[in-house]
């Protein structure tokens, strides 16, 4: 299997994190929107949204620390809890302030964090089947959790099969073998077999735990979209995080699983441009509806 293409995605953009390098890239032009991914992706879920935003938006995209094209090596901190230090980190580096956020599963628990532990503001937040909840984690990742060494030193094609079967669960449709190689190629390899288990022994309640009791305290207007048939984080939890957050707006998108963006991009994308295109509101205005 060939490397990941730069040509298929557009990741021109370095940044300097702690020694480590995380790719991004800015289409577009006018107010700032950023895009956040989740695991096991990479920021080209977005491949088929973010250039219809551009008419709207400069938009902004990144894969996260030891995700798709950013820096990968052993005994790296990927966990959420150094993600959202990089977030912060990145917004100053595109000298952002309240942009507006779309952030997907673990890219949306990042940017909860990111609000709620390091203060900053956002224009609006849409979160797409996030990791809002305790507990969290597939049976395939409780299980990688526990013996993370062992699935590290399986035979490569055994590994390249769980995880072609890992991430087929994650969207309603079939993905053709090019869509599925987007989501392979960084989890492949010398390098990137170990990264794919290294994330998930990272993955802990505690960074849930952390901000879940606080979401009343959330400071713009926030939507929320679930796929129907999602079984990695199933419907229910999404009804329990829009009770949590004060005048959440939540969507239902039928025919649709985890991977929203791949199973229902035109959804995805008619919700983004319906919330960038409200009037700017204020704190107050959101408390007082």
């Amino acid at each position: 299997m060939g490397a990941f293409e730069a040509a298929d995605w557009d990741l021109a953009g370095t940044f300097d994190f702690r020694g480590q390098e995380v790719r991004y890239g800015i289409m577009g032009t006018g107010e700032p929107l950023v895009l956040v991914h989740g695991t096991p992706f990479s920021s080209v879920i977005w491949r088929r949204i973010a250039p219809h935003l551009t008419t709207y938006r400069q938009v902004y995209y990144f894969d996260l620390l030891g995700y798709g094209r950013s820096h990968q090596q052993h005994g790296q901190d990927v966990s959420l809890g150094i993600q959202n230090q990089l977030f912060t980190a990145l917004l100053d580096h595109w000298e952002l302030e309240r942009p507006d956020i779309v952030a997907h599963d673990f890219g949306g628990t990042t940017a909860l964090r990111t609000h709620l532990l390091d203060g900053r503001d956002y224009r609006s937040l849409t979160l797409i089947d996030p990791v809002a909840l305790s507990p969290h984690g597939s049976a395939l990742v409780q299980i990688a959790r526990r013996y993370p060494e062992a699935f590290i030193e399986l035979p490569g094609y055994i590994h390249e099969a769980i995880l072609r079967a890992y991430i087929a669960g994650a969207v309603h449709r079939t993905l053709s073998e090019q869509e599925m190689n987007r989501y392979l190629q960084p989890w492949i390899g010398e390098v990137g077999q170990p990264a794919f288990y290294r994330q998930i022994a990272q993955m802990d309640d505690r960074h849930t735990d952390e901000i879940q009791d606080r979401y009343t305290e959330i400071r713009c207007p926030v939507t929320i979209l679930w796929g129907e048939h999602d079984t990695w984080v199933p419907i229910e939890k999404g009804r329990r995080l829009a009770e949590r957050i004060p005048h959440a707006s939540f969507q239902i998108v039928p025919e649709a699983s985890h991977l929203l963006p791949e199973d229902s991009p035109e959804a995805v994308l008619a919700t983004i441009l319906d919330v960038i295109n409200q009037p700017t509101r204020t704190t107050a205005d959101t408390a007082a509806q």
